[in-house]
């Protein structure tokens, strides 16, 4: 489960940014978090409560996702399409030269601070 080690990455991240703004708690994260990331969201939110018990820094901080839709571009029609619909095949000509334009994104959003 590498949602685990993505958290403790994010956790120091924003530990740093607080200590940088005088911030003594973290309240709410938000992230983005693409479609077909390899990232699962439920495992990130138990990894997430788990080790806000463990840093008082983020005691009680709550965890938000956005997920952003998966969208593939097709070279042969240069049309777009929802990538988990229809995967690698454009629906729209047939055509296999595809490639993603969005939907991997792992992103810091916002932070709410006291």
């Amino acid at each position: 489960m590498h949602e685990l080690g993505v958290t403790f990455h994010v956790m120091d991240h924003l530990e740093k940014v607080a200590l940088e703004n005088n911030a003594s708690k973290i309240c709410k994260v938000t992230l983005e978090l693409g479609e077909v990331s390899t990232v699962i969201e439920s495992y990130l939110q138990s990894c997430w409560k788990w080790a806000c018990a463990k840093r008082p820094l983020f005691e009680g901080c709550e965890l938000v996702v956005e997920t952003l839709p998966a969208v593939t571009f097709c070279e042969g029609c240069e049309d777009t399409y929802a990538t988990v619909e229809y995967g690698r095949v454009c629906p729209h000509c047939g055509s296999d030269k595809t490639y993603l334009l969005q939907g991997n994104e792992f992103n810091m959003k916002e932070i709410e601070v006291e």
